[in-house]
């Protein structure tokens, strides 16, 4: 008899397991708000420029990933604004939005992407989307081999302390020795950008790469998805040390853990939401972590949206007008486009809204 009790409680155990994985999916599949325009190759990466007086006029910048690519702007009906947008660069994977750098005529937006091919970092100012120092920077100088200088993620940080702004990167390959993303102090004179590089610091598991890179700069952390293995987190300040602070998010996904997103439900408390590709889901943690450990980061719940095979994403919690209230959830789908969301159709019931939009 203790054999079949056996394969009983083993079955049982197995259905109580499957019961609990669907009731962390908070709802079935959601529809997105908007689908944009298509873009040439592919869509990888978006980015959100707020506008300052009217966030209804507020722009996403999104990559097109091909040696031909090119960064295209969308406004917040999806549409392609033809004359912002810029080809002409060699396989951009990720992009993301800067806020008031001191240029000559003042504080200037500005965007920053990848150029994967050339492992250069191109600026570009907003919302005119000028370039800034034309051609951009080589990084990465001095790593041996294709691998150890092919630029793709990409991700700003402004301390809230000093003013001081940065870019860290990340590449396809890399060393496991801790430092494997590149941070660089971003420094204007007149309107010349220039690059400092500032520390090298982050594990890597050696399973596949890195790309997808984000930044809480309120709390002063940076993650990264090391893919298949699970989501990274440091500090972001470069004073503050290179030791890895959690490994979170290693259980539960299909295969590739990909674009990080953080919303912010208050200035401490929100979520992160990474994407879990192959799954088409979006897993979401706790971003303050738990009340014992502010870097345990649990699952909350898994989103299943509309979007297909999402490497990257965005959110933000600030209201865009009428059509985003509540705030707004961009992730690429393999289509070549990207979905917005209205954030109050992601959270459903189980997630939180910010309060003072």
């Amino acid at each position: 008899m203790g054999r079949p009790i056996l394969i009983f409680s083993l079955f049982i155990g197995i259905l109580f397991s499957c019961k609990q994985e669907k009731e962390k999916i908070a709802q079935p599949k959601i529809a997105a708000s908007v689908i944009t325009d298509t873009v040439s190759y592919d869509t990888d990466d978006p980015a959100i420029w707020m506008h300052p007086s009217d966030p209804s006029k507020s722009l996403v910048i999104g990559t097109d990933k091909d040696s031909l690519g090119a960064l295209y702007v969308f406004n917040l009906e999806g549409k392609v604004i033809d004359s912002l947008v810029r080809k002409g660069i060699q396989r951009p994977n990720n992009v993301d939005v800067g806020y008031g750098l001191a240029l000559a005529d003042g504080l200037t937006d500005f965007a920053v992407t990848g150029e994967r091919l050339t492992s250069r970092l191109r600026f570009f100012s907003l919302p005119d989307m000028k370039e800034l120092n034309p051609g951009g920077f080589e990084i990465f100088l001095g790593e041996e081999g294709p691998d150890f200088r092919d630029l793709m993620g990409v991700a700003l940080y402004k301390s809230p302390s000093t003013g001081k702004q940065y870019v860290i990167a990340g590449r396809k390959n890399g060393p496991k020795d801790g430092t494997y993303l590149w941070q660089y102090e971003i420094t204007a004179a007149a309107d010349d950008i220039q690059l400092e590089l500032v520390r090298k610091f982050g594990q890597y598991s050696g399973k596949k790469e890195i790309e997808a890179i984000a930044v809480d700069a309120a709390l002063g952390y940076i993650y990264y998805s090391d893919e298949g293995v699970g989501v990274r987190k440091y500090a972001a300040e470069p004073d503050m040390g290179n030791e890895e602070l959690a490994l979170f998010a290693t259980e539960g996904f299909a295969d590739d853990h990909e674009g990080i997103s953080i919303y912010e439900v208050d200035d401490s408390s929100g979520y992160l939401l990474v994407s879990d590709q192959q799954a088409n889901l979006f897993h979401v943690f706790p971003r303050e972590g738990s009340p014992e450990n502010p870097h345990a980061h649990p699952l909350i719940t898994k989103i299943l949206l509309s979007t297909n095979q999402s490497d990257g994403s965005e959110v933000s919690s600030r209201s865009f007008g009428p059509k985003f209230p509540r705030g707004i959830f961009i992730a690429m789908s393999d289509n070549k486009t990207f979905h917005f969301y209205r954030w109050e159709d992601v959270a459903g019931k189980q997630l939180k809204i910010r309060k003072n939009n």
